[in-house]
């Protein structure tokens, strides 16, 4: 910090040609910046300027000296203008993770409203169903669904998913529609292999919750590749409402057990490092994020 002022004292002085003239500018009186002036000749061991009672004049080593520091601060200045302007202005990469259920049929819609909102963030999104260190990996938020562990992880609930037992009309056509959960043990159900859990479906019954333990001939590691699979009349499903409401709408799944499932309310999260000093970019992306998604748009029909 005392090069930064010896630095700024001298080339102010240059530039202002008078101790007077840049104290004044910098908020300091003539006597402290000449001293800011001569401490640095004296560390040198050159002298820079030549004083008279009217003017300064840079000596050769002046000259040099003046040549090398003026970009150095110019380049402070406009490190500091940046990171304060960041400190307004939504602005820079973004790292954005996101599963593959709502990083596949939900972000991609919304994020051109976003870039158009703020033109000057750049997206780096990542969509995988591992969950991410977001210290360890670089991430600067992370949206995901379910129970949340790591307690230094800072949260804000975007909204609830709901989970759906569903299948193709071709299925229903030639294997019938279940009306109870035990019409279940007669048909083919698919799940995702990576959630073990979710190959137990609850219902509501006038005694609690009830659990099946659902079988079927193919299963799968990624929502994805359940959804197309079912979609395909391969058997029915229980996946959340983000995933399969498109295929919902267009009326290739049909919802069925409507009356016993226990839709069983997932959260989706925005997660982030820490809310200390967060960053605009940060920021304006959490709160787009609920903006967007907390009224969860996909069941009402619009994206």
């Amino acid at each position: 910090m005392d090069r930064t002022a010896e630095m700024t004292a001298f080339v102010r002085a240059v530039e202002t040609g008078g101790f007077s003239a840049a104290a004044r500018e910098i908020g300091l009186t003539p006597s402290a910046l000449s001293k800011l002036v001569t401490r640095l000749e004296d560390r040198l061991g050159a002298r820079l300027l030549h004083r008279t009672t009217r003017r300064l004049q840079l000596t050769a080593e002046g000259e040099a000296f003046y040549a090398r520091v003026r970009p150095i601060l110019s380049a402070l200045d406009a490190a500091e203008a940046e990171v304060t302007q960041a400190g307004t202005s939504p602005r820079g990469l973004l790292r954005l993770h996101c599963g593959s259920a709502f990083g596949m049929h939900q972000l991609p819609s919304a994020l051109p409203h976003f870039l158009e909102r703020y033109p000057e963030v750049e997206i780096d999104l990542t969509i995988s169903d591992q969950t991410p260190g977001l210290l360890e990996e670089g991430v600067d938020l992370a949206i995901r669904n379910g129970p949340l562990d790591e307690s230094s992880m800072v949260a804000r609930r975007i909204c609830n998913l709901e989970r759906v037992i569903c299948a193709a009309p071709g299925y229903l056509e030639r294997h019938g529609t279940p009306r109870t959960p035990d019409d279940l043990q007669q048909h083919n159900c698919l799940w995702i292999t990576s959630l073990p859990a979710l190959r137990r479906w609850p219902f509501d019954t006038d005694d609690g919750i009830r659990v099946v333990n659902v079988s079927g001939n193919v299963a799968a590691n990624n929502a994805e590749t359940v959804l197309q699979l079912t979609v395909a009349g391969v058997g029915i499903t229980r996946l959340t409402d983000i995933i399969v409401s498109d295929a919902m709408r267009s009326g290739a799944l049909v919802p069925i057990l409507t009356d016993w499932n226990h839709v069983e309310a997932v959260p989706l999260f925005a997660t982030y490092p820490s809310s200390r000093n967060l960053s605009p970019k940060v920021r304006a992306m959490v709160d787009f994020l609920v903006e967007t998604f907390g009224n969860a748009p996909w069941r009402q029909g619009k994206t």
